[in-house]
């Protein structure tokens, strides 16, 4: 018996399926419902029906675990990691600069609040002054 042809799906499309991701990935849909349990950062959006809705960044995240896991031989675990770090590394900020911007907001509040302005001695004009006595 013949295998029946299957339509090809088109991968410059907004949205997809379960199905058709499991098509061009050439994975079956219960790994794809695995690997959103074990990836945080895959998580299709669901429509109103239920059903899932891939993005193609969704689509490209499925290709790159893919590669990792069958080609370069990376464990569930590898893969997490990976991920955690590329997201880190874009993300990051070090230790020292987070003190050094606490340190100027810190510096711009006590301003805003008049802390760190010393009062100035406040000069009387002569008429004031004369004022003042006849009070």
């Amino acid at each position: 018996m013949r295998a029946s042809p299957r339509k090809k799906v088109s991968t410059e499309r907004l949205f997809y399926k379960i199905g058709e991701i499991s098509e061009i990935a050439s994975i079956e849909p219960h790994v794809l419902r695995y690997w959103e349990s074990e990836f945080h950062f895959l998580k299709p959006r669901k429509n109103n029906t239920g059903q899932r809705v891939y993005t193609r960044k969704d689509l490209e995240l499925v290709l790159q675990i893919k590669n990792l896991l069958y080609k370069e031989k990376y464990t569930i675990a590898g893969v997490r990691k990976k991920f955690g770090e590329h997201r880190l590394k874009k993300n990051s900020v070090s230790m020292q600069t987070i003190h050094e911007v606490k340190k100027k907001l810190k510096e711009i509040l006590d301003t805003l609040n008049g802390n760190d302005i010393k009062p100035k001695p406040r000069k009387i004009k002569k008429e004031n002054e004369s004022q003042m006595h006849l009070l």
